[in-house]
């Protein structure tokens, strides 16, 4: 059992201080996406310490070492619960009826249409995104359509199509191909019933991975491009979509800083979405962010459409109070825009080998 305390010991400590390393390839990125489980595991091996601790050599740095690693991981994690007062402001009396977004990956192999059909008909949201929506999936959306005038069907085989369709006024919608031709975003400015405009995003990066992409590089610039658009609207803005990044990663906090937009999670919960099927390994990889005059009233999952991912519902209101001040809105300094600017450019530039194209 000693012997397994410290090669577990060592081995959390690798997959703790590897996403620290400034560098893309998955092997440092992927970390960053277990670190709730690596939590877990750390908790365990520090309770296996203390009940072997008579038999522990190395008791004392072995113990510093982890529990350095659970404070880091709770002060990560103290975001996403109740215990976070994220700063909230009284809506004031112009604002926005209230608005609702369902936003989901179906996964392309996914053939149970019917399932996420019947969702939109039970919760009736105002705008649907849909992530890895091929051809088969646009056919089954044909019904919607009648509920949904407006929408922009991007049918890929390659697992990165998109569809949007809104009960919302459209004034304009651009289909964004920010660092490569196979991979969608969309902007679309909207205008409530009641006369409120604001700008929403819908995006869908590819992940580093050992079966998809060798580096965050796409992922990375695709995600920044769209910040430093979101950056440049003067109307309120909402962003959502399968990011295939976890809130708490760089390049997260870097979108975050760049975009100067809050993330809805702060204060509401973990809020997981990924991986459907296999509950141990769930994280939220489809993520929510806002201007501070957006009023989020709620965000939360919805049940299982058989993806490997859950539906994600957010409900919120467009408020005409501009509250710029909000202690969630951060900003890049001089080095981190250098290097916001670096990593888009390297995006452009990387050519993925392992996408099949649509």
């Amino acid at each position: 059992m000693v012997t397994t305390l410290w090669v577990c010991t060592v081995l959390f400590l690798i997959l703790h201080l590897l996403p620290f390393v400034r560098n893309q390839h998955w092997i440092f990125r992927v970390p960053d996406f277990i670190r709730p489980q690596l939590l877990f595991l750390q908790l365990l091996t520090l309770i296996l310490a203390f009940l072997y601790w008579s038999e522990l050599d190395f008791r004392i740095w072995m113990l510093l070492i982890v529990l350095g690693c659970i404070i880091y991981n709770c002060y990560i994690f103290v975001r996403f619960t109740k215990f976070w007062r994220s700063t909230k402001h009284g809506v004031s009396n112009e604002h926005s009826d209230i608005v609702k977004i369902i936003s989901v990956n179906v996964y392309q192999f996914n053939t149970e249409y019917h399932r996420l059909i019947k969702l939109v008909h039970q919760e009736h949201p105002d705008i649907l995104l849909t992530m890895e929506s091929n051809q088969d999936w646009e056919n089954a959306f044909q019904e919607l359509k009648d509920v949904y005038p407006h929408y922009e069907e991007i049918a890929l085989e390659n697992t990165y199509g998109m569809h949007f369709y809104t009960k919302l006024k459209v004034h304009k919608l651009h289909v964004h191909y920010f660092v490569v031709d196979d991979l969608p975003s969309i902007e679309a400015e909207l205008e409530t019933e009641d006369g409120y405009r604001f700008v929403f995003f819908g995006v869908h990066p590819p992940p580093p991975s050992p079966t998809e992409e060798d580096t965050s590089k796409e992922r990375d610039g695709d995600l920044l491009s769209v910040a430093k658009r979101a950056k440049k609207q003067k109307l309120p803005v909402v962003i959502t979509g399968d990011f295939n990044t976890v809130a708490w990663s760089r390049v997260s906090r870097l979108f975050k800083k760049a975009s100067e937009l809050i993330d809805a999670r702060y204060g509401r919960g973990y809020l997981a979405t990924f991986h459907a099927k296999y509950w141990f390994f769930r994280i939220p990889l489809d993520l929510l962010y806002h201007s501070a005059n957006v009023f989020v009233e709620d965000l939360k999952i919805l049940p299982s459409i058989g993806s490997d991912h859950f539906p994600m519902c957010c409900t919120f209101y467009i408020d005409k109070a501009n509250h710029e001040q909000d202690k969630d809105v951060k900003h890049l300094d001089t080095e981190e825009k250098e290097e916001v600017e670096e990593i888009i450019e390297e995006g452009m530039k990387e050519e993925s080998v392992n996408r099949k194209k649509g």
